[in-house]
């Protein structure tokens, strides 16, 4: 993995890649913010060899967001080559990704309809673009010429044409989607006319001065689409257009989870699939697919099934994972858990994505902020809050402690990493304690903390991460009726009988559901929502229902508990009639959190310093949590 590698006309200085992946930190201009610095200037000085620029519109009319780069007209040369400039001085080749959206554009930012290869929507309840004119493509393939001669002007290392994914060209190198009968339709000759013509325009532009890569799918993951004997054969035809490398990425967005691969996916879970590709070709490739630590990386080059690794997701999480990997430090790196809340879900939003693990990304010059004189500064509350917080605080020069008031520090983060396919998320939690060590905080468990405490101690600031406790509501029978809270039994505090039913089908619910059923229990969810997940994002979603599919849970939704007992519930259903479900072993309460925050009045009349963070202040996601940390802790 850090070994140089030729592309082409580019020395790229060792295998680690950042991937282009949409930020909307872009100006709404199409020209790169003093963020967009920021944010690749980091990941370039945390070792990176390749970075490749997010994609870049090449046509006003494909302009797929409000604040996406792009490259169709001169004026934006000049914040590329101010980007890139830093980026080299630290050390990184620079690729800019090219891209015309297609049928996944936005109408309403471009003001022009959707373009495809044929007249078929991408997915439901998306607008069907209007089939491109042969006119149009001959003018766009020019586009992608004169884009991609404005990125060597900006000084681009190479450019990569993005035919992956569903967008415009990945419309036409599959029969699936492209239905035209002109001569970018029927025969793979044809259907490959595109991206071929496409590589000869950018060509006769920069000549060999700069390595041209494209971006394909190893399979579209779709009946009808491209299979990955499909992809092998695009991919040695784009080689024998003189194409200089390939980024083999995965899927349409109709299968967006083997895109935005949640945590259920381990590292190279498409590497079987990316090796068909590397045997077809003799340029380098590519490969990515939530990469985090970089052992299986290492391994897939060791082995030559790919030539380098592009790490996405896990460059937002620590821009510094190629440093810390030479320096054996992987103990500190901080990991990608794939939760998707602060990058996928803003990126969709048109929001300038944040991440959970770091939520400095997007904010990166604020690392640089000068440290204020050190405080002595109290921590209450060890989840992922207090300890990034505690880290936080400790790394620009406080004197910091966090107490826990239970033996385990981690929080509802460490009990989340129960479930089937979260254990992941127990790497989050070890590493914010491996980070607390390294700024020399000290953590003390079995410490409840009181106002007395905090006499005693005297620090100068106070951050409150108290948290949240399981919500019981008034209902008849909940507080006499011996149920066990979902929290206490992921951890291991309380035992359940073999037929279970779990009242609450959020996301705590169902997870616990899958969790009860992956180890052979008998399970029903009751759920007040018309269905079971509804909080849980779309791409974790669908392992979710697939585990209940796999163990048979049983849901009722629509329903609103009235009353509990011992062994069921009775419940309300839009008749207004009441229903009994009952002759359970144990009944599991999983109905949602409230924050817990009994100390904040009284600490801060000791101590006007004092913050609250997470869910202290209202039950809700761990990004909010962390986000809220890096705030405190930049005002200490």
């Amino acid at each position: 993995m850090f070994s140089p590698i030729d592309i082409g006309p580019m020395k790229v200085p060792n295998r680690f890649v950042v991937s282009p992946m949409c930020n909307n930190y872009a100006n709404t201009d199409g020209t790169l913010s003093d963020t967009s610095l920021a944010y690749y200037k980091e990941r370039a000085l945390g070792g990176f060899g390749l970075i490749t620029f997010e994609a870049t519109v090449v046509d006003v009319r494909a302009k797929g967001g409000a604040n996406k780069a792009c490259l169709y007209s001169d004026h934006q040369i000049a914040s590329f080559k101010r980007v890139i400039d830093v980026c080299h001085d630290a050390g990184a080749k620079i690729s800019v990704q090219l891209q015309h959206a297609g049928p996944e554009g936005n109408s309403k930012v471009s003001g022009y309809p959707l373009r495809a290869a044929s007249a078929i929507a991408s997915a439901a309840g998306r607008n069907t673009p209007e089939a491109i004119s042969r006119e149009e493509l001959y003018e766009l393939i020019e586009l992608y010429g004169e884009a991609a001669l404005r990125a060597k002007k900006a000084g681009a290392d190479a450019v990569e044409v993005h035919c992956a994914h569903g967008y415009l060209v990945s419309s036409f190198l599959s029969a699936r989607t492209n239905k035209r009968v002109d001569e970018f339709g029927g025969c793979f000759e044809n259907r490959m006319r595109l991206p071929r013509l496409i590589i000869e325009s950018i060509r006769k532009r920069v000549g060999h001065s700069i390595a041209i890569l494209c971006r394909i799918n190893s399979t579209d993951g779709v009946d009808g689409g491209l299979s990955v004997q499909d992809s092998a054969t695009v991919a040695a035809y784009l080689e024998d257009c003189g194409l200089d490398g390939l980024h083999v990425s995965r899927s349409v967005h109709i299968r967006d989870e083997y895109m935005w691969a949640p945590t259920v996916l381990h590292a190279g879970f498409s590497s079987d699939l990316v090796t068909q590709i590397k045997r077809a070709v003799s340029i380098p490739v590519i490969t990515v697919g939530r990469f985090t630590e970089p052992h299986y990386a290492e391994l897939m080059v060791r082995e030559g099934r790919a030539d380098l690794v592009a790490f996405g997701r896990q460059s937002l999480a620590d821009p510094e994972t190629p440093n810390k990997a030479a320096a054996g430090k992987l103990d500190e790196l901080l990991p990608c858990i794939a939760c998707l809340q602060g990058c996928v879900a803003n990126m969709y939003a048109g929001k300038p994505i944040t991440c959970l693990v770091n939520p400095l990304l997007g904010r990166e010059s604020e690392a640089y902020l000068p440290k204020t004189p050190s405080k002595k500064v109290v921590v209450i509350g060890g989840g992922v809050g207090g300890l990034y917080a505690g880290w936080m605080a400790g790394s620009r020069g406080h004197d910091v402690t966090v107490y826990e008031a239970s033996d385990m520090i981690g929080g509802q983060m460490r009990l989340a990493a129960y479930p089937p396919g979260k254990g992941d998320l127990t790497n989050m939690v070890r590493s914010y304690i491996k980070k607390c060590e390294q700024f020399d905080v000290e953590i003390k468990t079995n410490t409840p903390v009181t106002p007395e405490l905090i006499q005693e101690v005297a620090p100068d600031a106070v951050i409150i991460a108290t948290g949240a406790t399981p919500l019981v509501l008034p209902i008849p029978g909940i507080e006499d009726a011996g149920l066990i809270h979902a929290v206490d039994l992921l951890d291991g505090k309380e035992k359940c009988g073999q037929k279970v039913l779990v009242v609450g089908g959020g996301m705590v619910g169902s997870e616990t559901a899958a969790f009860l059923g992956e180890a052979g229990h008998d399970v029903t969810v009751v759920e007040l929502r018309d269905e079971v997940g509804a909080d849980v994002i779309s791409e974790h979603r669908k392992f979710l229902m697939r585990d209940f599919d796999e163990y048979k849970i049983k849901s009722v939704t629509n329903a609103k508990v009235t009353s509990f007992f011992e062994d069921g519930v009775t419940y309300s259903l839009a008749d207004n009639k009441e229903h009994r479900i009952d002759g359970f072993d144990s009944v599991v309460l999983a109905m949602g959190s409230r924050a817990y925050n009994p100390l904040e009045e009284t600490i801060k009349k000791i101590v006007p310093e004092t913050y609250v963070i997470g869910d202290a202040i209202r039950a809700r996601r761990a990004l909010d949590a962390t986000k809220e940390a890096l705030d405190a802790v930049l005002q200490l």
